[in-house]
């Protein structure tokens, strides 16, 4: 516990104002979820979050990118909901859309000895934001959604 409180104090103050926000969205997008299933609820967020033009990344928005993406899994992990990869993946993917870019929502699977796992996450240029390399093969999107 120490140890969080530590990197909250030295965490910078728009830091500490965004991951308060994403704390605050990721139920938005759980309630969505539930309500109006998936598709309705990433529909709205595209519609929602195309308000700039967009544009080419540059280095600055791909580091500041995965910093969003590493903000969004700690409101994940120590939110009022432990919120799945599918929730924080649709919170980032509107985030990077308002900021003019063009993230990539994907849904993979991969196979495990007791079945299959499937997982969520945004790609931006081709690479995976906030997450480690785990093997999933990404699903094509399905027209529409």
């Amino acid at each position: 516990m120490g140890r969080r409180w530590s990197a909250w104090r030295e965490m910078p103050g728009h830091e500490k104002a965004m991951l308060l926000g994403l704390t605050l969205g990721l139920p938005v997008i759980s309630l969505m979820l539930r309500a109006v299933g998936f598709s309705r609820t990433l529909a709205w967020i595209e519609r929602h979050s195309a308000a700039l033009p967009t544009k080419a990344p540059t280095s600055n928005d791909l580091a500041s990118a995965e910093r969003l993406a590493q903000l969004v899994d700690i409101a994940g992990r120590h939110g009022p909901i432990s919120a799945t990869c599918l929730r924080q993946s649709l919170l980032l993917h509107g985030l990077l859309r308002r900021r003019g870019l063009l993230p990539q929502l994907r849904i993979g699977v991969r196979r495990q000895e007791d079945g299959i796992d499937a997982h969520a996450w945004v790609e931006l240029q081709g690479r995976p934001l906030g997450q480690a390399v785990m093997g999933h093969v990404a699903l094509a999107r399905p027209a529409g959604a």
